[in-house]
């Protein structure tokens, strides 16, 4: 079984495999391709690679001779019949692409689909590139504001420590309050699900909570769509705590939906001069209203930063991570004798499968 790398386009500094996941391939007696510049953004030559036991190739060549491909976006190429990818695909608002897929022959699967479930975690890129959003986008925003994260305490007097909310505790909320706090900050959390109060107060944050959320199980974990009375209550809410911070970082998204606005144009007017909102759903629209995907606005002050690709700016260790999330699913596919076999009974093989034998046939999807 031949599995190729592809190099990623302009934009994306990481990469699907690093030479250390190459190495543990080679092992498992697959040959591998790599394309030549495939690691350079991540501080990887292919030098390193060819250490590893890889084959520096061309894309067109990898795309011709590789049985499996891996990238972090989907190829804009054609990929032959019959040949399989693993990517992240993205294929609840890219219709067009999974038909693509599905009408090329081509077995793909998607890692943003991936099951909440306690057996997933190790195959889960989207919390292990959430975690790395979290904690830059905290970072950033402690570049970004005029003013100390924590106490000071000087002969020239007090200061005040910074006042973080984060809307939205899952993976990179919690890794963005754990981040603030030990920069000193209060942090207040806002999460329309119950169930995380336990995890925010166990990292020192404050739990801002509306009454009356619906927190449906069937969901995965992830947030659902609320009632409007509900909706009316927690804007209200917000405001108020938002008005007070310094930082506000917003991670709340629904799969296959946008973003919900969160964050108002008239509460940024309400906000102190000079504070900042880190936007990480920017990519879906955006939790607050004034957002611009990859750019940063200034509105009466207030600087609202839209990046929902924190991850490439951490090349090295999220490439890393993600390489070990794509050995983990890997190894799911695969026999006692290393050969590939297409388990459609395992749960999390089929939910990120998304096209096969010419057909799209992910339950979410169809």
């Amino acid at each position: 079984m031949t599995i190729g790398v592809l190099k990623e386009g302009d934009g994306e500094n990481r990469v699907a495999f690093l030479p250390e996941h190459v190495a543990s391939l080679v092992k498992k007696e697959f040959v591998v391709l790599v394309e030549k510049g495939a690691g350079d953004a991540a501080f990887s030559s292919d030098e390193n690679y060819v250490e590893a036991g890889a084959n520096i190739q061309s894309r067109a060549g990898i795309l011709k001779d590789a049985d499996m491909v891996f990238s972090i976006h989907p190829p804009e190429e054609t990929i032959s019949k019959g040949k399989i990818l693993i990517s992240i695909l993205g294929p609840l608002t890219n219709k067009p692409l999974v038909e693509k897929l599905a009408g090329d022959g081509v077995t793909s699967y998607s890692l943003d689909m991936i099951p909440r479930s306690t057996r997933a975690q190790s195959v889960d890129v989207l919390s292990s590139m959430a975690t790395v959003a979290g904690y830059k986008s905290v970072l950033v925003a402690a570049g970004a504001l005029p003013r100390f994260f924590p106490m000071f305490m000087s002969a020239s007097g007090t200061i005040k420590p910074s006042r973080v909310l984060i809307l939205g505790a899952g993976v990179a909320g919690l890794q963005a309050l754990a981040t603030a706090r030990k920069l000193g900050a209060v942090v207040e959390v806002f999460d329309v699900r119950a169930a995380v109060k336990e995890e925010v107060l166990s990292l020192g944050g404050k739990f801002v909570e509306v009454e009356g959320a619906k927190d449906e199980v069937s969901a995965g974990g992830y947030a659902v769509e609320q009632s409007e009375e509900y909706k009316k209550k927690q804007a209200e809410l917000i405001q108020q705590h938002a008005i007070q911070a310094n930082v506000v970082i917003t991670t709340a998204q629904i799969p296959g939906r946008e973003a919900p606005v969160l964050i108002t144009k008239e509460t940024v007017t309400a906000m102190s001069p000079g504070a900042v909102i880190v936007d990480l759903a920017a990519s879906t629209g955006g939790n607050c209203e004034l957002t611009k995907n990859d750019e940063t606005v200034v509105s009466g002050g207030v600087t609202i930063i839209g990046n929902s690709n924190f991850a490439s700016t951490t090349p090295s260790d999220a490439s890393k991570m993600l390489g070990n999330n794509y050995l983990n699913f890997l190894n799911l596919m695969i026999d006692g004798a290393g050969k590939v076999n297409l388990d459609v009974e395992d749960e999390i093989v089929q939910k990120t499968c998304i096209t096969r034998d010419g057909a799209i046939i992910n339950e979410r999807l169809k």
